[in-house]
């Protein structure tokens, strides 16, 4: 199933109540696996919600997103979590750590609804802080650096190997510098991973760091648009 893209959207519409417009318009839309592409919008324009969406926590009001060839929309409770947990990474602004676990903690959270077996959990969250350089695994988040907070939520996303990483304005929290480190973790862990990537902002630097990018705008206006017939727009 390689050649199955890791994200697919077609008419997929949201809005808040049947007065307002739509807030999410997005005709068509796909993400293979491997790819990695920038959402861009102005604040409160709806990036977020979008993703929301992809991941299955707010329903659309029309259309379809497919995780891997699976319409995560089609399935419901314990159903829709276990795709979620098998096949999305999320990688919050504020982390959304747990405070009173361990870092190791953190990440083996992530895997409790896939299928690795419990026992594989403890290492595989180790392997996986160790290759990003977490200096303590057994540190409350609180206990750790803002950069390090941030390579946990990185391990977290990646811990179940998923198809797709959703990334919500990952490096808003972070001066230029911490930003810059940040957003190259997050790029080169996915593509060793084999994850595509969603990176959604609304920072005009993040451009420069992504070969493709669309901005909502440009989703709701051109059918058929898809991250590998995005023109970068300057």
């Amino acid at each position: 199933m390689n050649d199955v893209p890791a994200l697919k959207m077609t008419d997929l519409r949201f809005r808040y109540s049947p007065n307002e417009a739509w807030v999410i318009d997005v005709p068509a839309f796909s993400l293979a696996r491997n790819e990695q592409t920038l959402l861009t919008g102005g604040s409160g324009r709806g990036k977020s919600t979008l993703l929301h969406i992809i991941a299955g926590l707010v329903d659309p009001v029309e259309g379809h997103v497919l995780i891997h060839g699976d319409d995560i929309h089609s399935l419901h409770g314990a159903k829709r979590d276990a795709l979620r947990g098998a096949r999305i990474g999320m990688i919050f602004q504020t982390f959304n750590l747990l405070h009173g676990f361990s870092a190791l903690e953190n990440v083996m959270i992530a895997m409790m609804f896939s299928n690795i077996p419990r026992k594989e959990h403890a290492r595989r969250a180790s392997a996986l802080l160790d290759q990003l350089e977490v200096e303590r695994a057994s540190a409350n988040p609180d206990e750790l650096s803002v950069g390090q907070q941030q390579r946990v939520a990185v391990a977290r996303a990646l811990a179940c190997d998923p198809a797709l990483v959703l990334a919500d304005e990952p490096t808003a929290s972070l001066d230029p510098e911490n930003a810059s480190r940040a957003i190259s973790l997050i790029q080169e862990a996915c593509a060793q991973r084999g994850a595509a990537l969603l990176c959604v902002s609304h920072d005009p630097a993040m451009t420069e760091r992504f070969e493709r990018h669309v901005s909502l705008d440009e989703l709701a206006g051109a059918p058929g648009i898809s991250s590998t017939h995005t023109e970068e727009a300057r």
